[in-house]
């Protein structure tokens, strides 16, 4: 008999059942009154959840269409605009921000660390940037970039510099407080930390990047437009692209598992978990890529030990229960990627440890049996 999977790569994660019942309902119109009132809380509750006195915006798409949403409504052709880069996901706004017409610098860190804030301050003074991105995880290396800071000195030194966060795999696991952090915009997508299944573009816009979208008048862009999107996310009643219905449901119900467990103790909850399950992954003799104090708490970027072969250990493991991602760039077949974010329980993460311990047993390491899940116990128990 085969293994059950359990989906362990870094998005997306496991749906728990309560939302995959809500992506079951039967389909009804979007300008259904009781539709309405459940969008409009989803609304509410992010701005309430992420306390910004700004906008949120849910849209049909992905992270990836959310990274160019967040960047078309607060820069015009011609800006200057920092990409602060942690990895492949950062490297990535370069692109989309150089199709857009805008000037691109780049700082990037190596793999495995952060800029620090100190040179990021350094660069902001050498001209007039309109824009900051930074990756707050990036899943190629596993590092979480110290947004706060970064946030407080732009706040406190760059006044009209607006910060872009990009929080695809940070977002409901790591704080990010739009305007107590100096967030100005924030961008996600829905199959992370939330637990839902992909399919949704989230955009929180601080008041400043309001201001900056009016200030600039007409954008290329059409279905990315802020100002399309405002009279739709104040009532959700009006049309103008269908909304994904289910999915609202989904995310909805996502939002109230986050409410019922407090947001505070969900954050708590994410570091508690990495710290237990990275601790684990030493124990048994793995690397962890980032720097202990740059580690995320959704995901781990683990090295391989000496005489593991990758693509040999992913297919065992996957045989053995669970699925992982291969490294990208320079690690990839020199390590694994493995999710811990969202709505996992113990029976995920005890059953994943053990699956690696299967895995690695398998492969003729014979000494490895209970050392990784004592270790996991034992640290989730604390």
């Amino acid at each position: 008999m085969k293994n059950r999977k359990l989906v362990m790569i870094p998005g997306p994660t496991p749906v728990v059942r309560s939302i995959q019942d809500q992506m079951g309902r039967e389909t009804v119109a979007f300008g259904d009154p009781d539709f309405v009132k459940d969008f409009q809380e989803v609304v509410q509750d992010l701005k309430s959840i992420f306390k910004t006195e700004g906008e949120a915006f849910v849209v049909a798409g992905t992270g990836t269409l959310a990274m160019e949403m967040g960047i078309a409504n607060i820069t015009q052709e011609g800006d200057n605009v920092l990409i602060v880069s942690n990895g492949f996901f950062g490297d990535r706004y370069v692109e989309l921000c150089e199709r857009k017409g805008l000037n691109v610098d780049v700082i990037s860190a190596e793999w495995g660390t952060i800029v620090p804030v100190e040179e990021i301050e350094k660069k902001l003074g050498e001209k007039d940037y309109k824009a900051v991105t930074v990756t707050h995880v990036d899943t190629s290396t596993g590092v979480c970039a110290p947004v706060a800071e970064i946030g407080k000195m732009i706040k406190e030194k760059f006044e009209d510099t607006l910060l872009l966060v990009d929080g695809v795999c940070a977002t409901a696991a790591e704080p990010e407080y739009l305007d107590q952090m100096g967030i100005d915009v924030l961008i996600t997508g829905s199959q992370k930390a939330f637990g839902v299944a992909p399919g949704l573009a989230i955009v929180l816009a601080g008041p400043k990047a309001i201001e900056r979208r009016e200030s600039i008048g007409n954008i290329r862009d059409y279905y990315l437009d802020f100002n399309k999107w405002l009279p739709i996310m104040n009532d959700p009643g009006k049309y103008f692209g269908t909304p994904p219905v289910n999915m609202i449901w989904a995310f909805q119900e996502s939002l109230r598992i986050i409410k019922e467990e407090g947001v505070e103790n969900r954050y708590e909850r994410h570091i508690k978990v990495a710290r237990a399950m990275q601790a684990a992954l030493e124990e048994l003799g793995f690397t962890i890529l980032a720097e202990k104090e740059y580690r995320a708490v959704t995901l781990s970027n683990v090295i391989y030990m000496d005489g593991i072969e990758d693509a040999e250990f992913r297919k065992t493991l996957a045989e053995e229960g669970a699925v992982v991602a291969g490294g990208l760039g320079p690690y990839a077949g020199k390590m694994f990627r493995l999710g811990h974010m969202g709505n996992i329980d113990m029976h995920d993460l005890v059953s994943t440890m053990s699956a690696i311990e299967r895995t690695l047993y398998r492969l003729g390491n014979k000494d490895v049996l209970g050392k990784g899940v004592a270790k996991l116990t034992e640290e989730l128990l604390k």
